[in-house]
């Protein structure tokens, strides 16, 4: 079976997020609990203030799968909508079928870290 991930709307002004953390490559089984991705959503479009207002947020894993393709990678600006990750049940079923559905994940809100991929670019 073929899941995708797509960038969801995470915060009702949010226009779109930075990756800024990939924990699995292309070919990875990913089990139940495994970290995916570290997220930044921006706000400073949306309200003025003196420091930008940037949350960080990660998606984990709800069910085991395994990567098959990875659209994003640290550095990427993605709108909501847009498709970060396909997986299948199967590491060799075909990944040019439309998905069955999204893959299931949950999402925390997490604090900036040293790994991140804006943590480089200072």
């Amino acid at each position: 079976m073929i899941y995708e991930l797509r960038l969801s709307e995470i915060v009702a002004q949010m226009t779109g997020a930075t990756v800024e953390c990939a924990y699995a490559t292309e070919g990875e089984g990913l089990k139940l609990g495994s970290k995916f991705l570290d997220l930044s959503v921006d706000l400073s479009s949306a309200f003025a203030q003196e420091c930008p207002p940037i949350s960080y947020y990660r998606i984990v894993m709800r069910e085991p799968a395994i990567l098959r393709q990875l659209a994003a990678k640290p550095g990427t600006v993605l709108s909501v909508g847009d498709r970060l990750a396909l997986f299948s049940t199967d590491p060799d079923e075909p990944i040019d079928q439309a998905p069955t559905r999204a893959v299931r994940f949950t999402l925390a809100g997490i604090l900036r870290h040293e790994g991140m991929w804006s943590g480089s670019q200072e």
